[in-house]
């Protein structure tokens, strides 16, 4: 039920749980898009009760968490209206608590209309593409200390892969990223309710993708916050193996997910729960067995 504040999140212990790996077995967030023209076509969802049947699944195939975004913001993509992103997600949210009080829901938006409303209807994290830029959104995080992750993008999505320029791609990511971070901090914030993400795909070359997930959790800086990987079926893997199509870049995203769990990120977004889930459950037994 909502607390005293409007909000109903869970309490800081376990979202810090959420979002830290154990043991080095990243935490998997499910990916449900709420919309039609998500950039890889089957996880586009339709209707509210495909939602609600998606969301429960994705839960009982290993995720922690369910990301639910109702914009898309795919390279080129379109903005919608408030309006628009509200219809879309807020009935998915109410649905989804309805049947299921326990489990958590992140949502997917740049928007503080959207992230209030959301937060208020049972979501428990926001997780903002642009990276608090909202000063809206940001005192409200702040205000109520509201889970967060902020993700580095570079411009917005309708222009940001134009021509992506960093003098030092790792070092400018990490200290956006981290400028935010401190400063939540600093004003009072609890730093095990804050993940930080580098945008794999948000304004970056296919060099800067590399480069940003080669540096694994070094962009962490001095701060001690969470970090999630975001590159589930992306244009990264498809120019890696050389395929147009996101439905054949399943394997691919599995390889970018080993490389997760052995660089000891935290979370990892995917579009295939079951699949991401087996694999790390797999690594995780082998690497922690005893041996004789």
């Amino acid at each position: 039920m909502p607390t005293s504040n409007g909000t109903n999140f869970r309490t800081p212990g376990i979202i810090s749980e959420a979002i830290k790996s154990k043991s080095g077995f990243p935490r998997i967030m499910g990916i449900l898009n709420v919309t039609p023209d998500s950039f890889h076509e089957e996880s586009r969802i339709q209707h509210t009760e495909q939602a609600v049947s998606a969301a429960q699944t994705m839960w009982k195939d290993g995720a922690t968490w369910v990301d639910i975004g109702g914009e898309s913001t795919r390279p080129n993509a379109e903005p919608v209206s408030i309006e628009e992103e509200m219809s879309r997600v807020i009935p998915v949210i109410e649905a989804i608590r309805k049947v299921n009080q326990n489990d958590l829901i992140s949502i997917d938006t740049r928007n503080y209309e959207v992230a209030k409303k959301a937060i208020e209807s049972g979501a428990d994290m926001i997780n903002d593409v642009s990276g608090l830029r909202d000063s809206r959104m940001y005192d409200y995080v702040l205000k109520n200390k509201i889970p967060i992750c902020i993700m580095h993008m570079q411009n917005d999505p309708g222009n940001m892969q134009n021509s992506p320029s960093y003098e030092d791609v790792i070092d400018e990511v990490s200290q956006s990223l981290n400028e935010t971070a401190s400063k939540l901090i600093s004003s009072g914030f609890p730093n095990n309710l804050i993940c930080i993400d580098p945008g794999i795909g948000f304004g970056k070359t296919q060099e800067h993708n590399i480069k940003l997930l080669k540096a694994g959790k070094a962009i962490l800086g001095t701060n001690d916050v969470s970090i999630l990987w975001g590159v589930s079926r992306k244009s990264l893997i498809g120019q890696l193996c050389n395929l147009e199509k996101t439905s054949d870049r399943l394997a691919g995203t599995l390889g970018s997910s080993a490389l997760a769990f052995n660089y000891g990120i935290d979370v990892i977004r995917v579009h295939d729960v079951k699949e991401n889930y087996e694999l790390l459950k797999v690594m995780d037994s082998i690497h922690n067995s005893p041996i004789d």
